[in-house]
């Protein structure tokens, strides 16, 4: 407000210096002083109306992210129908989890989309005890996407599948490989069976090796042979020529013996492999009634089965008590299981009442089939 008074009283001032006319050097000097005053002030107002500007957008919070709802009706994608399927099914929505995975599928997903849907909506099928709709997808899955079959070994969400005959066919369809359900299972059990027994596939190969000089060797030795049986000049040795040929046969029909019988050995090792790694999925409750895997425990212990009839594990167990500490000492952790033993089964609910709710969807509530005392 003082500002205003000295610059109407410089004016007439400022007119004569337009004019041309001489202005004394302190005004000048007052001028020069007034000026950068109000710029000054003009300044720091427009600073304060900045600052509170940028003070207002950084306390304004951020916008927050889409939900996978709204991105699916914006744009809807096959990954993101993939996304919402997963939060519908982790929130226990499985009929909705399942046309979130059918919605990707008609939306031409790449392979790895592909995989995701089609193991997902597995996984709600086996949620929902469709052991049949579950195996279809997974065989498509195992087949046309390179789905690995230790992922349905491992999964939690598949223990209903697991405890299924369909899975047992399906597991052995895999062991088998072929083109109905890929070979990817059987690829990496042989790896497995090439580390336990890493010389086998050597000595097939001398087996091959071997056949195929004996082979030679006969092939040129039954010529001799018939030569030496017409007899005349010139004829090789009956007996040395028959003996060779006897060598080559028999050396032979031995070499094809062993190969088939390493092959069959193979087989059953293979099949050992995949028992004990579907055995070593099985849950198993403990003395706290904390549900977890065999698996898990090879780590912190060495679980050994007793598996048997109750009066058999009874006895099997008592006579164990005395070696309670050795075996404790020794990691050993002994798991009994009882055949014919009595299961709680669920039944489900019929009319009106509560559903299942999200904590005991999918992953949770898995029955037991092993109980460590």
């Amino acid at each position: 407000m003082a500002a205003a008074p000295a610059a109407a009283a410089l004016r007439p001032h400022l007119s004569l210096l337009s004019a041309g006319g001489g202005i004394p050097n302190p005004t000048l000097q007052t001028l020069s002083f007034v000026a950068p005053l109000l710029l000054r002030r003009r300044c720091r107002r427009c600073r304060r109306r900045s600052s509170v500007v940028l003070s207002n957008a950084s306390s304004s919070p951020p916008s927050p992210p889409p939900s996978p709802e709204k991105e699916v009706e914006a744009a809807p994608t096959a990954e993101s129908c993939v996304n919402l399927g997963l939060e519908f099914f982790s929130k226990g929505r499985v009929r909705d989890a399942l046309e979130q995975f059918d919605n990707a599928l008609e939306l031409n997903p790449n392979p790895t989309e592909a995989q995701a849907a089609f193991y997902n909506k597995a996984c709600c099928h086996a949620y929902r005890e469709e052991s049949k709709k579950a195996a279809e997808c997974l065989r498509i899955a195992l087949r046309d996407y390179n789905l690995k079959f230790g992922t349905v070994l491992n999964d939690p969400d598949m223990a209903p599948f697991r405890a299924s005959p369909e899975f047992k066919e399906l597991q052995e369809e895999a062991l088998r490989g072929g083109e109905d359900i890929g070979s990817g299972f059987r690829r990496d059990l042989k790896l497995i069976s090439e580390v336990q027994a890493p010389f086998r596939g050597v000595r097939r190969f001398f087996y091959v090796a071997f056949i195929a000089a004996a082979g030679i060797s006969t092939f040129f030795t039954i010529p001799r042979l018939i030569f030496a049986l017409q007899g005349g000049d010139g004829a090789p040795d009956f007996l040395e020529t028959a003996g060779n040929a006897a060598i080559n046969i028999g050396g032979i029909v031995v070499l094809v013996a062993l190969f088939f019988w390493e092959n069959k050995k193979e087989e059953e090792q293979i099949t050992n492999i995949s028992r004990n790694e579907t055995l070593s999925r099985l849950p198993v409750r403990l003395s706290t009634n904390r549900i977890t895997e065999l698996v898990q425990l090879r780590d912190i212990s060495r679980p050994v089965i007793l598996a048997g009839s109750k009066a058999s594990v009874t006895q099997a167990m008592q006579r164990a008590e005395r070696y309670r500490t050795d075996l404790l000492k020794r990691g050993v952790l002994l798991i009994p299981v009882i055949f014919g033993a009595s299961l709680k089964v669920q039944g489900k609910p019929k009319g009106f009442g509560t559903t299942r709710s999200a904590a005991s969807a999918p992953s949770i509530g898995v029955r037991p089939l092993l109980h460590i005392y």
